[in-house]
């Protein structure tokens, strides 16, 4: 018998590991993303009874996927069974598009596994289908394929739980209603899908580098995750200028992570961490890629805000950063992305520039926007301004609002610190 507290332990690390890997070999048997989820999640809670009588497998993976496809196939059985035996009364008719579990999908010249190698991007890809709505396939992929909590998703898409967990909800019953086939997309279908799938890795991304819950700022596994993801679809679209910009921007932003936090794993700002070890190289291929971005034409979304990332980073110091460059790119930014939460992250940039006074006030304007409203670095930014203009006690207020919305251990710690100091001053 292995001891229970290593079993739970195997299981934790496999599910970190390998839950999208052995989620999209299930699904290509299962044809139907809520059958594939309910198998994974048998076979998870599987192998905690199994492992604990027979150990734990040498390859934990492995094993969790074979579970999981028997379990898919009895089930595809049993569907098929039933059909056949009960024939319904009247036979609906399928539509072109409909793919039946037990029919052929006619070959193509390429096949999809040569167009997209690797299994988890296929799952992106393939979740990210354009007849679902834009948040609806951020929050399936993250789900299914990224196996992030509905709660941390819904903090990354700045919405309630209830209504994240509705909208999943919604989009996997209009799967099922609307007789979306689940295939993977060909090659001529990978662009008109290639701005989900960039936002999902952009979002796997920021939730691993500030973690929305639990005791670590940082979730390495996620991040490491969507930078590998980001060199495989700069490899599979090479002539993607946003591509290129996804990647620099994952690139220039992870190179601080290790100075983000102290020896004891409090959170540092930016203005404190040690410039010398930052990692020069991610800042060299990032430059790069920028440039190559910022030629032929107006760059989009991912490559500005890669370049924003990049000033922050090559300035030698925080008050020698070029905060006039920066407000402008963001001006060019907001003019393409009108995002409440570009807005924010530009008024930190107006502070150095205008002011605290100034900034204050365009953080008034988006206290108004609702998108807004259980995102705790609004009223974080709201309170290191009004710290700096000397107004204490709504200083106060403001960080035990964003102390309120913040579900991460290290940014509490940090907020709660600095309301701390603000009492004593």
């Amino acid at each position: 018998m292995t001891p229970p507290a290593d079993v739970e332990t195997a299981v934790a690390c496999a599910h970190r590991r390998g839950w999208a890997l052995v989620l999209a070999a299930t699904a290509r048997v299962a044809r139907d993303l809520d059958l594939a989820e309910e198998c994974v999640q048998e076979a998870y809670a599987a192998a905690l009874v199994s492992w604990a009588r027979d150990g734990i497998p040498d390859n934990p993976e492995a094993w969790l996927t074979t579970a999981a496809k028997r379990r898919a196939m009895d089930a595809v059985r049993r569907e098929q069974t039933f059909r056949s035996k009960l024939p319904l009364l009247v036979e609906p008719e399928e539509t072109e598009d409909e793919v039946a579990i037990d029919e052929p999908v006619e070959p193509t010249a390429v096949e999809p596994e040569d167009v997209v190698p690797d299994e988890r991007l296929r799952l992106i890809f393939m979740c990210c289908h354009p007849a679902l709505a834009q948040e609806a396939q951020l929050a399936l992929t993250l789900r299914l394929v990224c196996g992030m909590t509905t709660a941390d998703i819904a903090r990354a898409l700045l919405v309630s739980e209830p209504t994240m967990a509705a909208r999943m909800t919604r989009a996997k019953k209009k799967i099922s209603a609307a007789r979306i086939p689940f295939r993977l997309p060909g090659a001529a279908e990978l662009p008109d899908r290639l701005r989900a799938v960039l936002g999902v890795i952009h979002l796997l991304f920021t939730a691993g580098h500030t973690a929305p819950s639990g005791a670590s700022l940082v979730r390495t596994d996620l991040v490491d995750q969507s930078l590998r993801l980001a060199r495989m679809l700069r490899e599979l679209m090479p002539d993607e200028r946003e591509v290129r910009g996804l990647l620099a921007l994952l690139l220039v932003t992870d190179a601080r992570r290790a100075t983000r936090v102290d020896a004891d794993g409090r959170l540092l700002r930016l203005e404190d961490q040690d410039r010398s070890l930052w990692d020069r190289s991610a800042m060299a291929e990032a430059h790069d890629l920028i440039v190559d971005g910022l030629r032929g034409g107006r760059p989009g979304r991912y490559v500005l805000q890669a370049a924003i990332a990049s000033l922050y980073a090559e300035a030698p110091s925080y008050d020698e950063t070029d905060w006039p460059q920066i407000v402008t790119l963001y001006d060019e930014l907001l003019s393409l992305w009108p995002s409440p939460v570009v807005a924010l992250n530009r008024t930190v940039a107006v502070s150095m520039v205008a002011g605290p006074a100034q900034a204050l006030a365009e953080v008034a304007e988006l206290e108004k926007d609702s998108r807004l409203a259980r995102y705790h670095y609004l009223p974080a930014v709201k309170a290191d301004l009004l710290q700096r203009l000397g107004r204490s006690e709504e200083a106060s207020l403001a960080y035990r609002q964003a102390l309120e919305l913040t579900g991460n251990d290290a940014e509490r710690e940090f907020l709660a610190e600095r309301l701390t100091g603000l009492h004593r001053a």
